[in-house]
């Protein structure tokens, strides 16, 4: 088998006992990655293939220094690296290139990872379609006329294209979850600390964004999560990792109760096939073991909604502040971001207490739940992978969207109150287009939400049973 169609873990086990070296590894990727980067658009700043082989050589020859130890590894371009052009897909970043790593990449750095450039992203992260004014436009393997997703796409277009082993994502509205979905893989919004930020700006308000990692198995995410997670003590409200590898030990799905809160009653538009593809999926879990309920929406869509749009806009509105004061760096950026900024520049105090109350209701109502059942289920997404040419989808079905991330409205009620949730693929529509299923759980239950993806995934293993044909 070459080296591009092995698991990250069987990788760092063949490359910890030698058997095989990174330099190999690396020369299988790179071969790949000019074969098929140019169609796709999803690794950019690439290094020099050179330089990149002499890293990979210097790692054949000490011994690991971690679970990515000689891996090629290209970082989220929302994530700082130091000495490699980080844009956060914006010309005003264009030619920026960092001091120092940011926490993420330097935790994935010690682990050994070689970075070999960026994975695309949406600029500033914002919108679930990967395209931007430095790089142009990330396309799906699957169908190169449409979008992998966002704001993680980059991420996931590589990963099913197998020209990364392993990737980091963020996700905020479903930046983890939505690329997986559209492009076949597995996403995981960690409980929200779990990963933690840096501590830079605020860090007491700003608690619905995470980064998080993907993989083509489980057992790739797990160990990828045991590097990028860990507290931080310079930021409030982290978390403790666990041991997700050894969770998924013995994973199974009998006796398990997932909640299936379908389209939330109705609230959210969603495209022909979707639910119909999950719901197939849940049958076959049931027929694994699992209790499935239907339920009604344990609380209202629309005030999630307002909830979310003030929260994100305050923290967009003040992040922001200095580049929308300054004319000219106001006229490079986006029209999305700039609807985010001018929501939230006249947000009362107010406001923004009862946007929070209402989060904080639905947090104790999702806890409740959560003493019944061991994950809700819901699409990873409302539309399929749609043309690459859309900024956003105007409408589903006869629904006018609001805004351009109504679309994704699905993904807010684990993202608004932190939860662990996993976006597992579920097969392909008549359309030969990819979808998934968010499993979300029980705030710091991040290891047995894995453990549900892991027995999913030894019944189906999606990623691999039907790989793009690229």
């Amino acid at each position: 088998m070459d080296l591009w169609q092995i698991s990250a873990s069987e990788l760092a086990r063949l490359i910890a006992a030698r058997q095989v070296a990174p330099s190999e590894v690396m020369a299988a990727y790179l071969a790949r990655i000019s074969a098929f980067n140019p169609a796709l658009n999803a690794l950019v700043s690439l290094r020099d293939p050179d330089e990149l082989m002499a890293e990979a050589r210097l790692a054949d020859d000490v011994a690991p220094m971690g679970w990515l130890h000689g891996m090629p590894f290209a970082v989220k371009d929302l994530c700082a690296t130091k000495g490699l052009r980080t844009t956060f897909g914006s010309p005003l970043f264009e030619n920026f290139i960092p001091e120092q790593d940011d926490l993420l990449a330097a935790r994935m750095r010690r682990a050994g990872a070689i970075f070999i450039g960026k994975s695309n992203s949406p600029e500033w992260g914002h919108g679930s379609h990967t395209f931007n004014p430095v790089f142009g436009a990330t396309r799906n393997p699957y169908d190169l006329t449409r979008t992998p997703g966002g704001s993680s796409g980059g991420a996931a277009a590589a990963l099913a294209a197998r020209i990364v082993p392993v990737a980091d994502g963020s996700d905020m509205m479903g930046s983890l979850r939505n690329p997986a979905a559209f492009c076949n893989v597995y996403g995981l919004r960690p409980s929200w600390g779990l990963v933690p930020a840096d501590a830079q700006g605020d860090t007491y308000l700003s608690t619905m964004s995470t980064e998080g990692p993907m993989g083509r198995t489980i057992e790739d995410v797990a160990n990828l999560l045991q590097v990028q997670a860990g507290p931080n003590p310079a930021v409030p409200f982290d978390r403790a990792a666990g041991d997700y590898v050894a969770a998924l030990q013995g994973a199974s799905l009998k006796g398990k109760r997932i909640a299936w809160a379908a389209d939330w009653g109705g609230a959210y538009a969603t495209e022909p096939g979707i639910l119909e593809l999950c719901q197939a999926a849940l049958r076959q879990m049931e027929e694994m073991g699992a209790i499935v309920d239907p339920i009604a929406p344990p609380f209202p869509a629309e005030q999630m909604w307002q909830a979310w749009v003030t929260l994100r806009a305050m923290m967009n509105a003040n992040g922001f502040r200095a580049l929308y004061a300054d004319p000219a760096k106001r006229a490079q950026i986006k029209p999305e971001t700039l609807w985010e900024i001018e929501q939230g520049l006249n947000l009362s105090a107010q406001t923004v207490y009862e946007a929070s109350v209402i989060r904080s209701a639905w947090y104790a109502t999702a806890s409740r739940l959560f003493d019944t059942y061991d994950a809700i289920a819901l699409p990873t997404a409302q539309v399929w992978p749609f043309p690459v040419e859309w900024r956003w989808p105007q409408a589903i079905g006869a629904r006018d969207m609001d805004t351009y991330h109504r679309w994704m409205e699905v993904v807010i009620p684990a993202g608004l109150i932190g939860l662990p949730t996993l976006s597992v693929p579920v097969g392909f529509g008549a359309n030969g287009l990819p979808m998934g299923m968010q499993l979300a759980g029980r705030v710091g239950g991040d290891g047995a939400i894995l453990a549900l993806g892991q027995a999913w995934h030894n019944a189906t293993d999606w990623p691999n049973q039907r790989p793009p044909l690229l």
